[in-house]
């Protein structure tokens, strides 16, 4: 990548859009006077993460504390993290006492911990799920939840994939444990198919779970979907589960493409849109390759 191109992707990240301060919401939660920690990264929620969640990214940042994102840090930037972090200010607003998330695609449960650690300081319960389809991330997402102090009573982690319907899916066994953040499941194969894949050291066979089978029928402050392209299926199959439980869907897109089909979808239910920044794709070789998903938050009007 040419530094040109790396200035444009990092300037693209303040082309967010939305009706709120979100710089002056992210320093609104920061816990400041952190002390380091040997072998930890802390962020500036206080969140606590070991360099084993993505090594080649974080063992040189053990021990530090890392500021504010501005535009972004290692794995978010301002425009997601205001995203998430509205849900949470608006659930202690209200007088909640449980703030609840449910992160479809959670690898080592970043949006969980995040949120459940922002809202533990604001004085509420919490109430943290996730699905992944990939073992070695949601071991990790269980050993960050477990150091950062959240006990088996405030979460829940499901091994499958978020589907738009009960059934089955493919998803791939990665040769190295936790090398792949952007596997993409094959949904509901013909038999034939799903036998011999059941024989395939290669894959393996996961129940999708749709949303009330995750959520069990709970209302939800914040649905974080992140599940390389199959965004649009998913809202569109649990329309009607998300317009009765889920006050807020922060959606990671991963094509224009994807942007524009969710946009026509929430628009024409009367869903707002709270934030938008578009993915990042500069043109390699005539068409436009992803290097940064985009961000949209929408709210349900029926819960607000």
């Amino acid at each position: 990548m040419s530094a040109t191109v790396a200035q444009k992707i990092t300037a693209a990240l303040f082309d967010y859009f939305c009706e709120f301060d979100a710089e002056a919401l992210l320093a609104s939660f920061q816990q400041p006077d952190q002390a380091a920690e040997a072998g930890i990264i802390r962020n500036f929620l206080g969140c606590r993460i070991t360099p084993a969640v993505y090594p080649s990214v974080l063992t040189a940042m053990a021990g530090t504390v890392e500021p504010v994102p501005h535009p972004g840090n290692w794995h978010a930037d301002i425009a997601e993290w205001a995203a998430a972090l509205r849900t949470v200010a608006l659930a202690q607003a209200q007088g909640q006492t449980v703030y609840r998330i449910v992160e479809l695609g959670c690898g080592w449960g970043c949006w969980l911990t995040n949120m459940g650690v922002a809202a533990r300081a604001r004085g509420l319960d919490v109430d943290l799920i996730g699905i992944e389809g990939d073992r070695y991330h949601l071991q990790s997402a269980r050993d960050v939840l477990q150091l950062n102090g959240f006990g088996p009573d405030q979460f829940a982690l499901h091994h499958g994939v978020a589907g738009p319907k009960p059934g089955k899916a493919i998803f791939p066994v990665h040769a190295v444990e936790g090398a792949n953040w952007g596997a993409e499941p094959v949904f509901y194969p013909p038999e034939q198919i799903l036998q011999a894949a059941e024989k395939d050291p290669r894959v393996q066979v996961l129940d999708c779970f749709p949303l009330d089978k995750l959520s069990q029928g709970q209302p939800i402050d914040l649905l974080h979907i992140d599940i390389q392209g199959a965004e649009y299926d998913y809202v569109h199959g649990n329309a009607q589960a998300m317009a009765r439980h889920v006050r807020r869907v922060l959606i990671g897109t991963h094509s224009r493409i994807v942007e524009g089909q969710l946009c026509a979808h929430f628009l024409s239910l009367g869903w707002r849109m709270e934030m938008e920044r578009p993915a990042i794709a500069p043109l390699v070789n005539g068409r436009p390759e992803i290097r940064i998903d985009g961000v949209q938050l929408w709210a349900n009007p029926a819960l607000l």
